[in-house]
């Protein structure tokens, strides 16, 4: 038999009340997977992460990290950076992992030996004596995850880790998390960030309204969804008038980014679309042709009622 999967949930369910937040919850990510999980803000994705972390009570249904269902002393299975920075910003980052290495559980000697391990990970040997409160947003970030991992956590959860960096810090942490994933850990990564997660992601989810919907490999569901679709967006060079909007409406397209971008997903010809706006007079900027991505799969689904929206069962 293979290893046990770093998280499997089943059939949770949680409540604050009597108001039902999250219902009939599947989810299974291997070890050595990045599982992306998306959602509006109020979808549940907060108190997903507290029951698996222990911290709130489901209602019903099971969580297991690494084969092992929660309980005292299973926390120690996981990782979580959270949204918000979790660092000492006036220790500096190898003292930040001292730290953090001894509350985690681990000896004086084993925590030295981590710290070695999880800086070849992050990248963090350069800067080992530097401060954290001098540190730019990204480099948080990385030291941020350093600290989650010393414990070689089956289960690491990233809400949100893109939040506040920029583009090259971007592309290193995503490095960081590949490194990660080819290590076998798994990790659960909550983004809003849905282009990146494409490309990240082995296996993603949609939260909405405590509801999980469709999941697997992005490509596959993108194809499913979209079959023999394209998406076609416009970029006007000012914000359209409301015969112009009315023009768009009626090929279809939707207005994105306060009234100067527009798209639709057809499986009309461009050409046939680009001349009649063309006729029309409209003056645009840009005009792109693409596949649809998950950012419209997102949207798809998030105008779907509930009762419509769960997916099957992993």
């Amino acid at each position: 038999m293979g290893s046990p999967a770093a998280l499997e949930v089943r059939d949770l369910s949680a409540c604050y009340g009597d108001r039902e937040i999250l219902r009939r919850i599947n989810i299974r990510i291997e070890r050595g997977e990045i599982f992306g999980l998306f959602g509006q803000n109020g979808a549940g994705k907060t108190t997903l992460i507290r029951a698996i972390c222990g911290r709130l009570k489901p209602r019903a249904g099971t969580i297991a990290i690494g084969g092992q269902a929660i309980r005292a002393g299973v926390s120690r299975q996981i990782g979580l950076v959270p949204q918000e920075l979790a660092l000492y910003p006036h220790l500096t980052i190898l003292e930040n992992l001292q730290v953090f290495g001894r509350l985690s559980g681990l000896s004086a000697v084993a925590t030295k030996d981590a710290i070695s391990e999880v800086i070849k990970h992050t990248a963090l040997t350069d800067r080992l004596h530097e401060r954290v409160e001098v540190l730019s947003g990204g480099w948080k970030r990385r030291v941020n995850i350093a600290a989650a991992i010393l414990h070689r956590p089956a289960l690491l959860i990233l809400d949100e880790p893109m939040v506040g960096v920029d583009i090259e810090a971007r592309i290193t942490l995503q490095n960081v998390i590949l490194k990660l994933r080819d290590s076998g850990v798994g990790i659960l990564l909550i983004t809003h960030d849905l282009q990146q997660a494409e490309t990240l992601c082995t296996q993603v989810g949609f939260l909405h309204k405590g509801v999980i919907g469709p999941q697997g490999a992005p490509r596959a569901l993108l194809d499913l969804a979209f079959d023999g679709q394209h998406e076609i967006i416009i970029e006007t060079q000012l914000p359209v008038s409301a015969t112009d909007a009315a023009v768009l409406r009626g090929r279809g397209f939707s207005a994105v980014e306060g009234g100067q971008c527009w798209s639709v997903i057809s499986t009309k010809p461009l050409h046939e679309i680009t001349e009649h706006l063309e006729q029309s007079g409209m003056a645009t900027k840009e005009i792109r042709f693409r596949k649809p991505g998950l950012d419209s799969l997102f949207l798809r689904l998030a105008d779907q009622p509930r009762t419509g929206f769960e997916g099957p069962r992993p």
